[in-house]
Parts: structure tokens; sequence; C-alpha cells
């Protein structure tokens, strides 16, 4: 995994040491090469750029308790209850999420829908301008809102094209979202904050919390 063109995608997001790390949808790396190699480059990332292993917190619905108990001896935090990815951010946090579903980012930016804590986050995952290009902007607006919203201030950087890793990283963007981008909104959009249902999604591609 020690490519340069996964240090050229990241490179240039060199204050890192003062983050803290979220990964969601991991995936049964035990099975799974595509996975395997995504948590080494995780571990490799952290490592790059300083980020304490305990200050990495990692989740999927999908581990096994053997996968969970090797995260653990990595010294990575397992966070035990699905989230949906409404994880509110309290200092400096980087995101990886590669090819996690739409709804999981919507729900992260709609829990950290705020000045202060957008311009804290950064996400490496699916971009955004794809997901843009890919769905009928009454659909984006509809179901998406928050991802929809975000596209006036988000600063997407494509990870460089690797043909050695093109089904593990493919579509994958650095994405962060400057303070002076965001202060340009109006305040009518921080006012509308209501959460995410997804009534009339017909495929969610995440798996949400059971309720009675």
């Amino acid at each position: 995994m020690k490519n340069h063109c996964l240090e050229e995608a990241v490179a240039s997001h060199c204050y890192l040491q003062d983050y803290e790390c979220v990964c969601y949808g991991l995936g049964n790396f035990s099975s799974c090469v595509i996975s395997r190699h995504q948590l080494a480059f995780l571990l490799l990332f952290l490592e790059h750029f300083k980020i304490p292993r305990q200050q990495c917190y990692v989740y999927d619905p999908i581990f096994s308790s053997l996968e969970i108990s090797v995260l653990q001896e990595l010294d990575l935090k397992v966070i035990l209850k699905n989230e949906e990815g409404k994880h509110a951010v309290q200092k400096p946090t980087v995101f990886f999420m590669v090819h996690c579903g739409k709804a999981l980012y919507n729900n992260l930016l709609w829990k950290n829908w705020s000045v202060e804590a957008l311009s804290q986050m950064i996400i490496i995952g699916n971009s955004f301008k794809g997901i843009e290009e890919r769905l009928l902007s009454r659909i984006l607006q509809r179901d998406y809102t928050y991802i929809y919203k975000s596209l006036q201030a988000v600063e997407e950087s494509e990870f460089p094209e690797c043909p050695k890793y093109s089904d593990i990283f493919n579509d994958t963007s650095v994405h962060s979202f400057p303070l002076a981008k965001l202060q340009t909104f109006s305040k009518d959009i921080w006012q509308i904050q209501e959460e995410p249902q997804y009534q009339e999604c017909d495929n969610l591609e995440i798996i949400r919390i059971c309720t009675l």
C-alpha cells in the first residue's frame, strides 16, 4: 500500500496531526481483499499524519466479533452502536468513509450542520461531485438535502488514478469545508435542520437502527 498515488491524495492536508478520525463502512476485512486494503490504508494514513490510533473510531454494522477483536488489538476504538452516520464532531475530525451510502454522508452533514462543525471536518469518501452528476437534481434536493446544500461550500480533491487500486479507491475524493465559504451562506440555510427521513428512497444503502 505504500504507493505515491495515495500519498499525493492527502499531501495537502499536512495539519491532520491535530485531528481525530472516524471510519465508517470498512466492511468484512477478514474475507474481503478490498476491505483489507482500505484498513491498511487507514493505518498508514494515521501513522503518516501522526493521528494516534486511540483517536480513531471505527464502525460497521457487519463487523464480526473476530473483526472487532482484531481492531481492538490494533488499538482502534470500536463504536458499539449504530450511529447511522450521525456523529457530532467535538474537535477537528477526519471521516474515512470510502464507498459508503449517500444517506450516511447526508446524515453526517445534518448532524454537523453549522459553520463551526463543518469547518472542522474533512471527509475522505465518495465524490460529492459524482453524486451530483449521477442523481437527478430533484431527487438530490429531496432525499439528500444536506449533500445538496453543502455543494456550495465544499472543496473537493480527487484521489489520483491508481491502476493497481482502481476498485479500492475509485470515485474517492478528499472533501473539506473552508470557513470563508461557509460564512457566505444565508442564515436561512442554517435554520432549516430537519432530520433526514428517506421515506421516498427505494435503495437507502445503509443499515438503519431497528425500531419497534
